[in-house]
């Protein structure tokens, strides 16, 4: 409570600390005791949310009787479904006026909350949305609807739960909020110094071994927060400078940390909520989404850390002081019991309990497991102060998704997913490669205004059909569009990951995306190579999957030594070049084009290699 008291004051920052504790307990209670009826439980959350969003980001610098005014409004139009649902469900197409005026109201309150904690372009996205709804008959070409009334789209997005009440805030109200306060009870209960500390113990001592510490430290708490910027807020503030101190450059260090948060919401098992929301669109057990995460995110971070080893020694970069590692042991010894709520969500999300279900018992794992040890045993006051940041950090991804949710009434009201695949599908000719080219700009895009999950129920609603039109699995779509929206936050020129790790870093923010961009260059292939191959999805029978895979770790070696200029030895230009090329073709659908591209990089690295031998040689006599 002490934060909010210090920077709210007393009497708005007690009344949030109230209201976020409410709304914890409100999820908690659902969670562990079951829902209430899916537009209520969708309402209650969006009201909560709203409410507190008002209070806690007022429109000037200090609060006044705009932001209680607006906060009250909020209250009263969203309550007003959570209240009156009953009513409006047995009237069916019957609308009042009044319910059009609140309507009205609602859309307002939820573009102006999401403009305070999303920024401009995803508010205006919704009211781009809106104007086509009501005058598309004025449209362009192919996007040319008859347009609808005022009352049919007030009706959509109000009083349906294919609006703003619809999958989106569903998404949040079900899987994300509850993620996320597991994620806050675990740093309260002592969480993020477990993973700093144990990938200290890990990799510190290795080559540049801080960068490899931010990798897995990254890893690590990016898979439960669910927030690039925010994991690179939390990890960078101590990893950046662990790297600037041995000798990596500050441009460099931020990438690294952009490059390992960003990524910790492609690794299983949580992937930052991403998994449990494919799992809804797509119909499929968590199991499935997550078996298929697993090479990708594999090779991901195996370009982050070959590019973070390669660098150093090129630079003959020293890793930490022995005397500033902890020891693996007394790390587990002090803090081990941590990993047991981990433990507890994959063992129920592997036993097909919900993700629900699973978050509330690792929840409950969490306080009980921290009770163990006297340094890790989280007094009441601090169970409330984990709810309180919990929620607090749930605010922006609810009322984006409430804003998000908007989008998606519009196009399933006038059919736009179904427009935007035909015409994608046309740009690209036809062609399954150009329309992959289009869909990932699109994505890149779009990710540059919208957090992750609100990206990726826009694309995969908007994008993903003009994929799987052209026969691309559903899983492998999603994946797709999944990917890129995430990548995004790495992705000059709007890569808010890079920029928040560059501020650490005192670096130029662009130079940083850069940077940021060719560690990560992977991430930018993967999803075309699990689209023509599925093996990289693990869509296969046994152990197929494993030839292919051990090429690919080489494709990754590769490229990684080309980015960096180094393997075994410094090498030049053409070298690097000719590595680069046969790390892509390391991806290529191909069996005899990808054992090629592997004997081309181990040709590079065995004549560097005897170039090094005989120059010893040489030296020595």
């Amino acid at each position: 409570m002490k934060s909010l008291l210090d920077k709210y004051g007393p009497i708005r920052g007690r009344f949030l600390f109230l209201l976020l504790v409410s709304m914890s307990a409100y999820h908690l209670y659902s969670a562990g005791f079951g829902l209430l009826p899916t537009e209520i439980h969708h309402a209650i959350h969006l009201t909560f949310a709203l409410v507190a969003v008002y209070i806690a980001f007022p429109l000037m610098g200090r609060p006044s009787w705009i932001d209680w005014a607006m906060a009250f409004l909020a209250g009263g139009v969203s309550g007003y479904i959570a209240l009156f649902h009953d009513v409006i469900a047995q009237r069916g197409a019957m609308v009042q006026p009044y319910e059009i005026v609140l309507g009205v109201l609602m859309i307002v309150t939820v573009l102006e909350a999401g403009r305070r904690v999303a920024g401009r372009v995803l508010p205006f996205l919704g009211i781009l949305f809106l104007i086509y709804a009501l005058w598309g008959r004025y449209a362009p070409g192919v996007f040319m609807h008859r347009g609808f009334s005022l009352n049919r789209v007030i009706q959509q997005m109000y009083l349906t739960t294919e609006g703003i009440y619809g999958v989106a805030v569903g998404v949040s109200a079900t899987y994300v909020f509850v993620f996320i306060l597991f994620g806050s009870f675990l740093a309260a209960g002592g969480g993020v110094r477990l993973f700093n500390d144990l990938s200290m113990a890990l990799a510190g001592s290795a080559p540049g071994g801080p960068a490899k510490v931010a990798v897995l430290a990254s890893a690590l708490l990016g898979t439960i927060s669910g927030s690039s910027v925010g994991n690179v807020a939390t990890t960078g503030a101590m990893t950046i400078p662990m790297m600037k101190r041995v000798g990596y450059e500050g441009r460099f260090a931020g990438a690294v940390e952009a490059c390992a948060s960003t990524g910790g919401q492609l690794m299983p098992p949580i992937m930052g909520a991403g998994a449990f929301v494919m799992t809804q669109f797509l119909g499929i057990p968590y199991l499935e989404i997550a078996k298929a995460a697993i090479l990708p995110a594999l090779l991901y971070y195996g370009a982050v850390l070959s590019n973070v080893h390669f660098r150093a020694k090129k630079k003959d970069l020293a890793g930490v002081d022995r005397e500033e590692i902890p020891n693996t042991g007394d790390v587990l010894l002090r803090d081990g019991h941590l990993l047991l709520p981990i433990v507890v969500i994959i063992v129920m999300l592997f036993k097909n309990y919900t993700p629900l279900a699973a978050a509330f018992w690792g929840t409950v794992t969490v306080v009980l497991s921290a009770s163990i040890r006297s340094h890790t045993r989280m007094s009441l006051g601090e169970i409330l102060d984990a709810m309180a940041d919990g929620a607090y950090n749930a605010l922006s991804v609810a009322v984006a998704c409430g804003v998000v949710g908007i989008v998606v009434g519009v196009a399933t009201l006038t059919a736009l997913g179904m427009t935007v695949s035909v015409n994608i599908m046309d740009l690209a000719g036809g062609s399954l490669f150009l329309t992959l080219v289009v869909a990932m700009v699109a994505c890149l895009v779009m990710g540059m205004g919208l957090p992750t999950t609100a990206n990726y129920i826009v694309t995969s609603t908007v994008i993903a059909p003009a994929l799987m039109k052209l026969g691309v699995l559903p899983l492998a779509a999603h994946m797709f569009v999944f990917y890129f929206g995430i990548m995004a936050d790495i992705t000059p020129p709007v890569c808010l990951a890079s920029f928040t790790a560059a501020g650490i870093a005192k670096s130029d923010p662009l130079r940083t995306g850069f940077t940021a961009t060719s560690i990560g260059v992977v991430a930018y292939i993967l999803p075309f190579a699990f689209v023509y191959d599925p093996i990289f999805l693990l869509r296969g029978e046994g152990v197929g999957f494993l030839p292919v895979f051990a090429v690919a770790v080489l494709g990754v070696i590769g490229m990684a030594s080309a980015i960096q200029g180094w393997a075994i030895d410094n090498i030049g230009t053409c070298s690097r070049v000719v590595s680069f090329l046969a790390g892509l073709v390391a991806f290529y659908p191909d069996d005899r084009a990808r054992y090629v591209a592997a004997s081309v990089i181990l040709v590079v690295w065995g004549i560097n290699g005897f170039k090094l031998f005989l120059k010893r040689d040489i030296l020595a006599s």
